[in-house]
C-alpha cells in the first residue's frame, strides 16, 4: 500500500486528502481518497500522480465526516474521476455507498476495517488496516493530551477497542501523521479519558 498525503497550493482551510493505491499499481487495486478536502487544486495534484496503466486515478473516495472541509470539491472529484463515494451518513448529499460499522473495505491493495466513533460528528469514521497498522481518523481526537472533558461510552469504548489492535501510524484530517510511540499514545489517551470527573 502507497500512501500520499495531498496538500493543495491555494489559500483555503482544508483538510489532509490522502491517496491510496497498491505498491503494484495492479488492476485489482481500489485507487482511494480519504477524504478530498475543499482545495481545488487537489484535481491537478492528482492529474499528475502514476496510478497504473489502464486504471482510473480515483475508483473511490471513502469520507471520514461530512464537514465541508473535508468534503467541499466531493463534486469537482465526482465530476472529474467519476469515483464512488461511501460515507458513514446515509443522508449526505451525493453519497453512492453507505458504510456500516464493523464491515471491511478495500482501498488500494488493504483491506480497511469501518468503525463508527462517535464525538467529533455522529457520522465519524476511523479506517483500520491491520496488517499494516494503518489507521486513518479525520477528526476524531482519538489523541488525548489531559485528563478531564466529557466523552460519550461509545467513544471510550471505540479507544478501548483500539488499544487492544496493534496500531503504528496514525493519519489525522490535520497536521501530520504520527509515527512514533503510538501504541502507547493511545493507552495514555485512554487513561486520560477514563480519569473525567
Amino acid at each position: 500500500m502507497k500512501i500520499q498525503c495531498l496538500k493543495g497550493w491555494q489559500n483555503v482551510y482544508t483538510s489532509n486528502a490522502y491517496l491510496i493505491t497498491g505498491d503494484w499499481n495492479a488492476i485489482e487495486d481500489v485507487n482511494t481518497l480519504i477524504d478530498v478536502g475543499a482545495d481545488p487544486s487537489i484535481v491537478q495534484l492528482l492529474d499528475g500522480i502514476y496510478t497504473g496503466v489502464g486504471k482510473k486515478k480515483v475508483d473511490q473516495v471513502i469520507l471520514t465526516h461530512t464537514h465541508s472541509d473535508h468534503t467541499a470539491i466531493l463534486p469537482l472529484i465526482r465530476e472529474h474521476f467519476k469515483p464512488v463515494i461511501c460515507a458513514y451518513s446515509a443522508y449526505a448529499e451525493g453519497i453512492d455507498r453507505v458504510l456500516k460499522d464493523g464491515e471491511f473495505i478495500r482501498a488500494g491493495d488493504a483491506v480497511f476495517e469501518v468503525i463508527h466513533m462517535p464525538g467529533h460528528t455522529d457520522d465519524s469514521i476511523l479506517l483500520l488496516d491491520k496488517n499494516s497498522g494503518t489507521l486513518f481518523v479525520g477528526d476524531s481526537p482519538v489523541i488525548v493530551r489531559t485528563p478531564g472533558g466529557n466523552y460519550s461510552e461509545g467513544f471510550v469504548q471505540v479507544l478501548k477497542r483500539l488499544c487492544r489492535k496493534h496500531v503504528r501510524t496514525i493519519y489525522f484530517g490535520h497536521g501530520d501523521s504520527l509515527v512514533e510511540n503510538v501504541q502507547q499514545t493511545l493507552r495514555h489517551s485512554l487513561e486520560n479519558v477514563l480519569k473525567r470527573g
